[in-house]
């Protein structure tokens, strides 16, 4: 999952991954719409590669490149349950806050001296 976030967290991967869900592309097809050069559109596919999120395949002299929906869904889900695991807490804390709210408080000893 680590490679995942990695890979996600730079905008041009991520439009990368966005352009390769709609449909297969090719390196070259992707690189002409960055500024920046063939290779390093090239790493930019590689380490999505790497983190699984993309499949690239030869045709000819052409390589193209896929997202791979199977991976994307298996880091969707990790930040689902991220997501659960953090409003649980977000909950509890509410509640909490909401009981301590509603319980009368005593004056401490300051207040009553006019503190």
């Amino acid at each position: 999952m680590d490679r995942i976030f990695h890979a996600l967290a730079t905008r041009t991967r991520r439009d990368i991954l966005r352009r390769t869900i709609e449909h297969e592309q090719s390196v070259s097809t992707l690189a002409r719409d960055y500024d920046m050069s063939f290779a390093a559109v090239q790493k930019h596919v590689a380490v999505l590669e790497a983190a699984g999120l993309v499949v690239k395949r030869a045709d000819g002299r052409e390589r193209l490149v896929r997202a791979d929906p199977r991976m994307i869904a298996r880091a969707r889900a990790l930040l689902d349950r991220f997501e659960a695991l953090w409003r649980s807490r977000v909950d509890r804390l509410d509640a909490l806050l909401a009981e301590d709210a509603a319980t009368p408080h005593e004056p401490s000893s300051n207040e009553e001296q006019g503190d």
